[in-house]
């Protein structure tokens, strides 16, 4: 297949190898290489091709980037990256697994990556530059804020609210119609009722 888009994906460890094997599943996209300060290798066949210090330059191989640095304490630096590549004029794309299910009456703003597996119910909101992981839950009327991470197999019941930067832990379960404040850290496997 032709890819008729280039990406670039910001970030070398092991959230970006997750990354990579969604946009591969995806084929909407041919990664060019990572921007990182280390000099990690993923799969043998992706290399850093810049660092930070660079921007510019990468704007001239493609306007697309993904951040694909992980979340967990914080999305202090994941937040930071994504406004300082918008600011110069990147686009980031939604990048949906083809195994994820996807109601069609969800809305998924820029930026943001849903893992294989996962479920996006109707009538959910999910904010930019999020990382909605494998098979992760979201049901019914839900709102996730910008920068969130719902990680592998949590369950967001319905109606409920996860604000900006906030982290939800694996197997973790929120009962519908709660709130969760902004930059909130639920640990894994922890139910919230």
């Amino acid at each position: 297949m032709a890819y008729k888009k280039k990406i670039i994906l910001v970030g070398s460890g092991g959230h970006a190898e997750a990354c990579i094997d969604v946009i591969e599943s995806e084929k909407k996209f041919k990664i060019l290489g990572l921007v990182d300060i280390k000099k990690n290798e993923l799969f043998d066949k992706y290399k850093v091709i810049s660092n930070l210090n660079d921007i510019q330059n990468l704007k001239k191989k493609t306007k697309f980037v993904h951040i694909a640095l992980g979340q967990i304490k914080s999305s202090k630096l994941r937040t930071e990256l994504f406004k300082r590549f918008l600011k110069e004029g990147f686009k980031f794309p939604t990048i949906i697994s083809p195994t994820a299910i996807i109601s069609k009456y969800a809305k998924i703003s820029e930026g943001t990556i849903v893992m294989h597996g996962a479920h996006i119910g109707p009538n959910v909101k999910i904010g930019r530059n999020c990382i909605i992981n494998t098979f992760a839950n979201i049901e019914h009327g839900s709102i996730i804020g910008n920068y969130c991470h719902i990680s592998t197999r949590a369950t967001i019941n319905g109606k409920v609210i996860v604000g900006e930067g906030s982290f939800v832990g694996s197997k973790s379960v929120i009962r519908e119609n709660l709130k969760i404040s902004k930059n909130s850290f639920i640990k894994m496997g922890k139910i919230i009722k």
